[in-house]
């Protein structure tokens, strides 16, 4: 493997969120509004470090301690004076900044590891000589000595995020496999309780294993309200002991629900109070019922003016794929950009019957949502997408609705270019790709959340023996005749505890199918104002970036376990395998040697045939992929997504031997800068940072500046609870 994956380089890409202009538009109540939600996912945000790995909070820890004292530019002198070199200084901006951008030390997008890019002892003697450690030595040392030998570390096992000898997790303790995973699934499936806000902690009691399922709250103990909800208590199960306990991040939970009630008191309207109110008792109490309650209103919240969500969302992350990383944002909407989403979003139910299943494998209704373009303000967690479709929980989606938002401002500054730095194209298709990426990713953006994540139905026999389809009297897609259906979802199995391990990435690859089928039509293209030759061009480049990305998904592969870091990357490299398996000269992929001597690539896709062969393969794959998610398939929907996700080097591409050639270059993700709120006197100020590492690091020191210290030590007592699970 290429070492240099596991540094962030020097001449990273860091930008500033532009959000000024937004944010001024609001009124004084919007704003305190804003500032309070923001707080709330600033502290529950912390929550990821506890996610990530045991040494990611001592790391946070011992980096915020020496920038409160010295902010980078008075710390440079002190590197000087230590004996490091300029560009070793850069190094540990670099790596201080991703640290806060990941909210750990693996990579949110891709679950790599990334260790400093300078020597032990140079940072050691760096920390030796701050402020930070003239103040406070024994503290300080005791710090260094906690986290320092896993921050460099990089044996094979630490080197990404896995469960059991494939990796480091912190959702299960240690001693977890893959086994005591599928044991606990089932077990939470008996008491129907949802993994979303949980962790698992194993130990041997009195001869056989005890097993800790611990919600996060800020509660800890006592009867009380929720109870029931919550399932608190001792159970046996298959010849196990299984308890079920409060408390996990309880600090930092308290904190999450403090602010929420301070946001409250500015609330538009009643829906966005009974949402705050319903997200409190959650993240009080430990009870998912309670935020599903306070989705269920966040979901009638229909185009408020601040929009925001909060909680145990995305599953990953969890290498079981079941359990949520806390994320947090908080944005205000674009209005003209919501305009062209709102237009989609209306022809919506004439779009859905041109997907290519019958509509016994469609919603009965379709619930038409929200659908904005949002500029961020706020967003705590490991890392900022491009677009959400929430909330997560199956049966909300499917009876009751959902949202669709696309963050305009990322977009603005995450998919800008430089023809340099483009990769694994030839020069006419460079062009063409920089000129159109822009509106065709808004296009496939749009497409993916809406109608891929929002369409298709789950067949579903309730508790009470009820079907949601007709079990005899269901279409094959194939051969157009009926057929008796044999697998299904039973009582409280959802889509996640089914598919388990493949369950992301295979969502998002039937969503980014959705995308590539219908941005062929041209109505929807006319949406966003594209209209003739330009509409072929948004077509085009929105295909050429998904082979180009399939061919860039490798660097999310590890050969040593054969497993994938990254859903979405695995996703679009099933979908190159696919256009590439369709043949007749739709997709070229060949292997090559660089200007400068290096093993390079060319991926080149033949525009003619996109809406041929090209629309062909990807409407029988998806026609597949939804069959298999809708039946609860799960023997065949393996079956079909590994074989298509396998890296190998047989066949008519040596798929391994690219690998080695993404990996020397690849180009690193860009970093994004966030602005701070704070309430002066009846107003709320912007507080704005430059887009460098500097800017980076100076808007964490500043975000938790007036209890910076309790929150520090809250977060040491959290950690080393875990490492006394095991974990």
């Amino acid at each position: 493997m290429v070492d240099s994956q596991y540094y962030l380089p020097n001449d990273i890409g860091i930008s500033a969120l532009d959000c000024t202009e937004a944010f001024r538009l609001l009124s004084p109540r919007e704003q305190l509004y804003a500032h309070y939600l923001s707080r709330s996912a600033w502290y529950g945000g912390l929550a990821v470090l506890l996610q990530t790995s045991p040494e990611s909070a001592s790391i946070f820890v011992l980096l915020q301690r020496l920038f409160r004292k010295q902010p980078p530019a008075q710390l440079g002198n002190v590197a000087t004076a230590a004996g490091l070199s300029p560009e070793e200084y850069q190094a540990f901006l670099v790596y201080a900044a991703g640290l806060y951008a990941n909210m750990g030390n693996y990579k949110s997008f891709g679950d790599t590891k990334f260790i400093p890019n300078l020597p032990k002892e140079n940072l050691k003697a760096l920390v030796w000589q701050s402020q930070a450690f003239q103040d406070s030595p024994s503290e300080m040392e005791a710090l260094w000595d906690s986290c320092s030998t896993l921050l460099f570390s990089l044996e094979d096992k630490q080197k990404q995020l896995g469960l059991g000898d494939k990796g480091i997790t912190t959702y299960f303790s240690g001693n977890c496999c893959l086994e005591d995973a599928e044991l606990a699934q089932r077990f939470l499936d008996s008491k129907n309780l949802s993994a979303y806000n949980t962790r698992l902690f194993k130990k041997k009691s009195e001869g056989k294993a005890s097993y800790e399922v611990r919600l996060a709250s800020a509660v800890q103990k006592g009867e009380m309200d929720g109870e029931g909800e919550t399932r608190c208590g001792r159970y046996n199960f298959e010849d196990c002991v299984f308890t079920v306990s409060r408390g996990d991040y309880d600090h930092l939970m308290k904190k999450v629900s403090e602010n929420l009630e301070k946001a409250k008191d500015h609330a538009a309207n009643e829906n966005q109070k009974r949402m705050l109110e319903g997200y409190s008792r959650s993240f009080t109490f430990g009870s998912v019922e309670a935020h599903k309650e306070g989705s269920r209103f966040w979901i009638k919240d229909k185009g408020p003016i601040v929009e925001s969500y909060i909680g145990f969302i995305e599953s990953y992350r969890d290498p079981f794929g079941s359990r949520g990383e806390f994320e947090g944002f908080v944005a205000v909407v674009n209005k003209a950009m919501s305009e062209r989403f709102a237009k989609l979003v209306s022809s919506a139910e004439v779009l859905l019957p041109e997907l290519p299943w019958p509509k016994d494998f469609e919603k009965d209704r379709f619930l038409l949502p929200d659908f904005t373009s949002l500029d961020v303000l706020t967003f705590a967690g490991s890392g900022i997408p491009a677009g959400i479709n929430i909330p997560n929980y199956d049966d909300i989606r499917q009876s009751e609705g959902f949202k669709n938002v696309s963050l305009g401002n990322v977009l603005a500054v995450a998919y800008a270019t430089q023809k340099d730095k483009l990769t694994f194209l030839d020069e006419d298709d460079k062009d063409v790709y920089i000129k159109w990426k822009g509106p065709s990713f808004e296009v496939q953006v749009g497409l993916h959340e809406l109608l891929g994540h929002g369409s298709g139905k789950l067949f579903v026999q309730d508790e009470k023996g009820t079907f949601n389809f007709e079990q005899d009297n269901v279409r094959n897609p194939e051969t157009g005749e009926k057929v008796s259906i044999t697998t299904w979802y039973k009582g409280n199995e959802t889509w996640d505890s089914k598919f388990s391990t493949i369950s992301c990435s295979y969502e998002e690859c039937r969503a980014e199918c959705v995308g590539l089928y219908l941005c062929l039509n041209k109505h929807v293209l006319s949406i966003f104002g594209h209209e003739g030759q330009d509409a072929e061009e948004v077509v085009y480049v929105n295909w050429l970036n998904m082979v180009r990305a399939g061919l860039l998904g490798l660097e999310f592969y590890t050969s040593e376990s054969k497993s994938w870091r990254q859903a979405h990357m695995q996703a679009r490299f099933v979908i190159l395998r696919v256009l590439l398996e369709a043949g007749e000269g739709l997709v070229t992929l060949k292997e090559s040697t660089g200007k400068d001597g290096r093993p390079d690539a060319l991926i080149t896709l033949d525009r003619s045939k996109i809406h041929t062969v090209g629309k062909g393969a990807i409407e029988s794959f998806l026609c597949k992929l939804q069959v298999l998610k809708s039946t609860a398939d799960v023997e065949g929907g393996r079956a079909l997504y590994e074989g298509y996700s396998a890296v190998s080097d047989g066949g008519s591409h040596n798929f391994l031997c690219l690998r080695e050639t993404v990996l020397q270059r690849k180009e690193a993700r860009k970093m994004f800068v966030q602005a701070n709120t704070r309430v002066k006197g009846d107003s709320v100020e912007l507080v704005e940072y430059e887009g460098s590492a500097a800017g980076l690091i100076c808007s964490f020191t500043e975000r938790f500046a007036d209890d910076a210290e309790e929150v520090e030590a809250h977060l040491l007592e959290l950690n080393k609870r875990d490492v006394s699970q095991g974990s």
